[in-house]
Formats: C-alpha cells, sequence, structure tokens
C-alpha cells in the first residue's frame, strides 16, 4: 500500500526499495560488534569455559585477571595490581584463552642463577630442601632442581614443583 501510494504521488518505488536497503545495511554494519559481543556472550554462559572466580588469560591481546563478572556483552576481570578490565565476549569467544583455575593443582617453575664458582650440587641440595619443607608443595607431587640453562654470567638452575591452585601466586612469592 505504501509503495502504490508512493507510486501514486509520483515517487519512484525502486528509490525507495533502494533507501530501505541502504538503511538497512549502514544498521547492520553498526549493530556488528554488538552483535557479535552478544553472541559470544551467550556462547560463554552456555559453555562456561570459565566462571567468577577463576583466574584467565586472554591470548590475542594478553589480557588476563580474576573473573569478576560476566554480562551478556562483556567480561570484567580484576588485574594482580587491582585494576579492572573490561573484555568484549565476542573477542573472548573468538580467542584461545588460559584457564588458570580449571585444574586443581598447578606446576610453579622459578628461575634460579648461580654463578660459575659456585657448587652447583649445593645449589641443588639447598633448593630441594627448601621445596621439601615447605607447607604448599605437593609432597606426593614431583619435585626437581635442575640445570636449564648456560647463560652468559650464570648457571640457570629450574626450581618445579605443585601446588594447589588457590596456594600458587604465595607459594611462587614465598619460594
Amino acid at each position: 500500500a505504501v509503495f502504490v501510494a508512493a507510486e501514486k504521488l509520483g515517487i519512484n518505488s525502486a528509490s525507495i526499495i533502494a533507501l530501505i536497503g541502504s538503511a538497512g545495511l549502514a544498521l547492520s554494519l553498526s549493530l556488528q560488534n554488538m552483535l557479535g559481543n552478544f553472541a559470544g556472550g551467550v556462547a560463554l554462559l552456555m559453555l562456561k569455559p570459565f566462571k567468577v572466580g577463576d583466574y584467565i588469560k586472554e591470548d590475542s591481546s594478553g589480557k588476563e585477571g580474576t573473573v569478576t563478572e560476566i554480562q551478556i556483552f562483556y567480561t570484567k576481570l580484576t588485574t594482580a595490581d587491582n585494576r579492572l578490565v573490561v573484555i568484549p565476549n565476542g573477542e573472548l569467544s573468538n580467542s584461545s584463552m588460559i584457564n588458570a583455575s580449571a585444574m586443581p593443582t598447578r606446576r610453579i617453575d622459578i628461575p634460579v642463577g648461580i654463578s660459575y664458582e659456585a657448587d652447583i650440587r649445593q645449589a641443588r641440595n639447598v633448593l630441594t630442601e627448601l621445596l621439601e619443607k615447605d607447607e604448599k608443595v605437593l609432597q606426593d607431587m614431583d619435585k626437581r632442581v635442575f640445570v636449564d640453562s648456560l647463560g652468559d654470567s650464570a648457571v640457570m638452575l629450574d626450581v618445579r614443583c605443585h601446588v594447589a591452585s588457590e596456594d600458587f601466586w604465595e607459594t611462587r612469592w614465598r619460594l
């Protein structure tokens, strides 16, 4: 009826169709990111690759932190230095991510440099004893201290052990 009325008034219906098509294209392009974030939010809420309280790292941009809120368009993280990071869900659902809280245990790797003049066996014994005495280190899991590389000015040892995920940072810093 609108097209017939427009024709009676002398307006070309092809012009109206072109105008409506252009407006629809412009609208869809402007809503593209928002719809992508909405679809990503739905996917995240259904698949649940992480939950509030998990520590995640998004690989494409390197954003990381503890998940504080999962909304339909955005996910909010709090970084270790207490900054708020808001990541669009479209970005999260289209990239790979690391969920450091998903498993009950985590491995700690700590590089330790000693001088070339130092006794490697003594250094290994001291570090191994440190791991055996720490109450948060899981004693039933693999613990190792080994020469990782020969650096320009130091022999690089690697101290490796496992802890409960919630004890990771505290134990790493203490060791």
